[in-house]
């Protein structure tokens, strides 16, 4: 990419948002930030008990999201947030304008299948359908590209870098 963007990974739980954000920083040469370390406490909770986050729990998450992105502005960074709504995009924008998303999309059972092998993670694959139901893939006006996930990590960061770099032609 020819300048340094903010490159938001997103996508529903168990995409590799977090795997790829940190492959596609290294790849690019920039930092990563983990979205789900925005997230406080009562998001983290309310999610292992398998209840899913409302728009009023996600404010503060991704307003956090987007002022580290803003204090990237010009410098480039990754960031993971599952961005999943235009409005929750729209709010990222609102706090980092040259933000650029990046969707890993995958079929759900491959999804599932991955959540189901993750140790560690607070995100219950019974979350995976209310994940799945507000997902709004990016619209021709967002700045951003959609790349699948099937393959291993390595190509799945080649793939996106490319797509990444033709938003700058």
């Amino acid at each position: 990419m020819s300048t340094p963007h903010v490159v938001v990974v997103m996508g529903v739980a168990g995409t590799g948002k977090t795997t790829i954000g940190r492959l596609l920083a290294t790849e690019l040469g920039v930092p990563y930030a983990e979205g789900d370390d925005f997230h406080p406490p009562a998001n983290i909770a309310k999610m292992s008990a398998g209840t899913p986050l409302d728009d009023d729990d996600r404010r503060p998450w991704l307003d956090a999201i987007g002022r580290w992105a803003h204090g990237r502005a010009g410098l480039g960074g990754v960031v993971s947030s599952s961005a999943l709504k235009r409005s929750y995009r729209d709010r990222l924008r609102a706090g980092a304008p040259g933000a650029v998303f990046l969707h890993l999309r995958g079929d759900r059972s491959l999804i599932e299948e991955r959540m189901a092998g993750r140790k560690g993670h607070f995100m219950p694959t019974a979350l995976l359908d209310s994940q799945f139901a507000a997902l709004q893939p990016l619209q021709a006006d967002e700045a951003g590209v959609s790349v699948d996930v099937s393959g291993a990590p390595e190509d799945i960061v080649q793939r996106a870098v490319a797509a990444l770099r033709r938003l700058d032609t």
